[in-house]
């Protein structure tokens, strides 16, 4: 049990602080060495830890990734960029395109993706402009960790959610769905209030459009497999198996290395993934008992405005995927799990937008808009991140009750 607890707790402060002072250790490689200290110190055998990495969040993550390096390779993002800058006559119209774009790829697609893409191509047009970029950068981030709520898809807590609950897609979606349209509207209204003098002024602007660099025929057959794969989560398949059949027929190609499709995937991520459900697995063997259990049912996580608020705080402590980890066992040990594994994955997603450690899309936005020279200090994600989640998530709660 002392074991088990050690090995836990340092592998989740290295989890949430990103590395560990001194040393050059990841979060990745934190969760391998606990999980191989969780076999060393026999909290687990071999044979267990290999059953405790679920291979259904593995195999949908690896399928939707090299989805998007073809989208990626294809000019896709671009492209949507391109519309953006088409549709813009105006700042509020720029805001709401950028807001639109965001939220709805990152509903189908994993968001950090989608902002690692779109955010060189925004930073550059609202530069191009002349315009505040700050603004648009912070909407491309919020708008990506609303937008992922809505789908099993959308980021990967839900995708460890969407695994542990057997929740359908259909039924995830017609749950969240409505709270991120919700959410992203917020959003947008708040984000003009904080920057008025950049959205409530007259003026119209014409937006140079730069030619998209499009490969078709990958486009195409990028775009087929998307639509059928959507279609394939709706009708119920399995998501980890359409993901992989349709990842897997993608790389049939006369036109692409498949090496150019493997350097886009993070394997990081699966690396991270796997140490860390050893690493739960392995406490939650040694030192959640069936009293401890028993004690959590006084805390009352059946109700969503609890169970909301201590997924907003831990996700902003340990981060949302640890956070979902954690409390997997109290929420699968409810009397009626299925709106808790909900509202878990509604908070700890919209948790995300308080800081710009709160994801990894925030920080890749931060950090890829720092290499255009925009700057975006923790106290202005603040000041914006605060309103945004005490506002969505009670529409959450709201919605859920």
């Amino acid at each position: 049990m002392i074991a088990a607890l050690v090995v836990f707790v340092c592998t989740y402060a290295v989890v949430a602080l990103g590395r560990l002072p001194g040393l050059r250790l990841d979060r990745a490689g934190a969760a391998l060495i606990g999980a191989s200290l969780m076999v060393g110190f026999g909290v687990l055998s071999l044979e267990d830890a290999y059953r405790a990495i679920d291979l259904n969040t593995i195999v949908l993550l690896v399928g939707m990734m090299i989805l998007v390096a073809n989208l990626k390779l294809a000019g896709f993002f671009s492209l949507a960029a391109r519309w953006i800058a088409q549709h813009a006559r105006h700042a509020l119209s720029l805001l709401a395109g950028v807001v639109l774009v965001s939220g709805t790829l990152s509903a189908f697609l994993v968001n950090d993706t989608v902002c690692l893409m779109l955010t060189p191509l925004v930073a550059e047009l609202a530069l191009g402009l002349r315009r505040n970029a700050v603004p648009y950068m912070l909407s491309l981030a919020m708008a990506s960790n609303i937008g992922s709520t809505a789908t099993i898809t959308g980021n990967p807590q839900n995708i460890l959610i969407g695994s542990f609950s057997g929740i359908p897609y259909a039924q995830f979606a017609g749950a969240l769905a409505p709270v991120a349209a919700l959410a992203l509207a917020v959003l947008l209204a708040l984000v003009v209030m904080m920057f008025p003098r950049e959205f409530l002024v007259r003026g119209r602007f014409e937006v140079p459009i730069a030619p998209a660099r499009v490969h078709r025929a990958l486009l195409i057959k990028a775009l087929i497999a998307s639509v059928a794969m959507i279609a394939a989560f709706f009708a119920g398949v399995p998501p980890a198996e359409v993901a992989i059949i349709g990842g897997a027929l993608l790389l049939l190609t006369r036109r692409l290395k498949p090496e150019r499709v493997y350097r886009e995937i993070d394997w990081a991520l699966l690396l991270l993934f796997a140490g860390l459900f050893v690493v739960v697995r392995g406490t939650e063997q040694a030192l959640l008992t069936p009293e401890v259990l028993r004690a959590a049912e006084h805390l009352a996580l059946d109700e969503p405005a609890v169970l909301s608020l201590t997924a907003a705080v831990l996700s902003n402590v340990l981060s949302n995927v640890p956070t979902v980890l954690v409390l997997k066992p109290f929420v699968a040990a409810l009397a009626h799990p299925g709106r808790a594994w909900l509202v878990l994955a509604m908070a700890s997603t919209l948790a995300g937008n308080l800081t710009i450690v709160g994801s990894i899309a925030n920080l890749i936005v931060v950090e890829r808009a720092r290499r255009h020279h925009v700057a975006i200090d923790f106290w202005t994600y603040l000041k914006l991140g605060v309103p945004v989640i005490v506002i969505t998530i009670a529409i959450g709660v709201w919605w859920m009750r």
